[in-house]
């Protein structure tokens, strides 16, 4: 049983309206700064008053929707930037420009005429511009040092966002290739273990084969042929099946598992790791008795595996473990309560214990659900078919 997880409230993820908010809030301060500067500056401005401050307000205001509709608010930011550079209005015309730039180098990295476009529009028009009377201190708040800061910022948007793009993109295509990884490293564990159980029934089948033509006094031509057709049928089995286990073992294996596969038997063992590692285990199991080995082995390990993630997950909590038995199906519901409110965690992607549960139950055509609940906590459901007529193996044919 793996030790959890320690979270922390710093440790989380922004949400996308998290980050439409954050640009509610940059769209807020460039209008305040803008407007603060247009009063506090004096110039030659062509337009003052109302009009002028309809002009820095419809500047700026876009960029809290920039992620909503990129390329839009752009070409409005640009356009709104263009009439009051020339109107004298403001002085910068290249900063709300450089902001909305990001989400269309996001949503566009491609189309690299865009940058180009927005960047001589602005241009020509800072050239074009009068200049203000003020004399500024530092070059590049007039004149070509404007132009210049201004095309540095505008490149450096549309780099940051090409980039950002393409490690999304990368990260993707890894995410999916960990996962496909991931599914076949489950299916060959799953097909070690049930090797082992098959194998172990063959073997007594060769051996009960042996000792009935043994202990038998005189047994006909016939039933003589036959056991001698199911000892040796059942030995060339197995050992065709220990050619194929020298496959499925992988290089990263340690070493041979010495100890007996596990099963419903081991359901208590697995409550009280559990409960030393934080969390409290309800345990309703009935009819377990009934499987066989391959079953229960595949019973035993969703119920590990999903303990596994309530233990990395949600501890300190609680979870109710009920697995149901009858003629037809098993039923296993594993569902906790959550961590505490103060130690949640946002959700993640899906791991290994999820793919390897699902995998488990894709082998006998059940079906598998996994996730949070509405009220809190996070639920795990299996059922998978079975006849109790079923092979000693317990694959249905």
């Amino acid at each position: 049983m793996e030790q959890p997880t320690p979270r922390f409230l710093v440790d989380r993820h922004i949400g996308f309206r998290e980050l439409v908010v954050l640009d509610c809030l940059i769209a807020a301060g460039y209008v305040a700064l803008a407007l603060l500067l247009q009063h506090a500056t004096p110039g030659d401005a062509g337009l003052t008053g109302t009009v002028a401050d309809a002009l820095v307000v419809a500047a700026g205001l876009p960029l809290a929707v920039r992620r909503l509709w990129p390329l839009p608010v752009l070409g409005v930011i640009v356009v709104v930037s263009v009439v009051a550079l020339v109107s004298g209005v403001i002085t910068d015309p290249f900063a709300a420009p450089a902001l909305a730039l990001y989400p269309v180098a996001l949503a566009r990295p491609g189309q690299r005429w865009i940058p180009v476009a927005a960047a001589g529009a602005l241009g020509i028009s800072a050239a074009l511009a009068t200049a203000p009377t003020v004399a500024y201190a530092s070059w590049w708040l007039a004149g070509p040092g404007l132009i210049l800061v201004g095309w540095a910022l505008i490149a450096a948007s549309w780099t940051l966002g090409s980039a950002t793009q393409q490690r999304r993109v990368y990260a993707a295509r890894e995410a999916a290739r960990m996962a496909e990884h991931a599914v076949t490293s489950e299916r060959l564990r799953i097909a070690r273990e049930l090797h082992d159980v098959v194998a172990h029934s063959i073997g007594v089948i060769a051996v009960k084969a042996a000792v009935t033509h043994h202990l038998l006094s005189d047994p006909s031509d016939e039933v003589r042929e036959a056991l001698q057709l199911i000892e040796e049928s059942s030995r060339s089995a197995l050992t065709e099946m220990r050619h194929m286990l020298g496959v499925l073992r992988s290089d990263c294996d340690s070493g041979p598992v010495l100890a007996p596969a596990p099963g419903p038997d081991g359901l208590s063992a697995l409550v009280e790791r559990c409960a030393a590692a934080g969390v409290t285990v309800r345990l309703h199991a009935e009819g377990l008795d009934r499987l066989p080995h391959a079953l229960g082995l595949t019973v035993h390990r969703i119920t590990q595996e999903a303990l596994t993630n309530a233990v990395k997950h949600a501890a300190p909590t609680r979870c109710d473990v009920t697995i149901g038995v009858d003629d037809r199906r098993i039923t296993i519901e594993i569902v906790d309560e959550g961590p505490p409110e103060l130690t949640r965690a946002p959700p993640t992607a899906p791991g290994h214990g999820l793919i390897g549960m699902r995998e488990r139950c894709a082998i006998y055509g059940g079906r598998f659900t996994a996730g949070p609940r509405p009220g809190g906590g996070y639920r795990v459901q299996a059922t998978i078919p079975w006849q109790k007529t079923q092979d000693t193996d317990g694959v249905r044919r």
